[in-house]
């Protein structure tokens, strides 16, 4: 009998890791995780996430309710919205669980190359048009806890000039 059948796997010292580094590494999700990490405001729409990860929204919307029952991803709704056809009103974005977490596994280190990726990809016109509407606010600590200092450039320009 194997361990998953037996239930090993799921009491030792160690289950709790296994069971985030499962969640963490399956492609798609890891994916939405990295473009979540790379948006300005780290709340994005399904669209967004279509285009962005590359996966049909229903490969996407599978994993994004697998990272909400984990506890990682919240559904967040924008109300004024909500009516508007050509706006999104629906965004997914991080908890304060999902944040720890993500902290635990250094993936906040990344924030800045996640950032320079997604900024450096090419959008159509509806992308574009749903990355400027307007979002609902992040909780405060999951918001300050994907903040990083962007480099100033300026300082860099002026010390190569001399």
């Amino acid at each position: 009998m194997s361990e998953s059948n037996t239930g090993a796997a799921d009491t030792g010292p160690f289950a709790e890791q296994q069971r985030l580094f499962k969640l963490l590494s399956q492609d798609t999700r890891h994916l939405i995780i990295q473009e979540l990490l790379g948006h300005p405001a780290h709340l994005m729409s399904l669209a967004e996430l279509e285009y962005m990860v590359g996966k049909s929204q229903a490969a996407i919307k599978d994993q994004l309710e697998t990272l909400i029952e984990a506890g990682l991803l919240a559904q967040y709704t924008y109300e004024p919205s909500k009516e508007k056809r050509d706006l999104p009103s629906q965004f997914y974005g991080f908890t304060e669980h999902g944040v720890e977490i993500l902290y635990d596994y250094k993936y906040l280190r990344g924030l800045p190359i996640a950032r320079a990726l997604y900024e450096n990809t090419r959008k159509t016109e509806k992308i574009e048009r749903h990355e400027a509407a307007p979002r609902p606010d992040l909780p405060a600590a999951v918001k300050d806890a994907l903040t990083f200092d962007e480099p100033n450039l300026e300082s860099v320009n002026q010390s190569g000039d001399q």
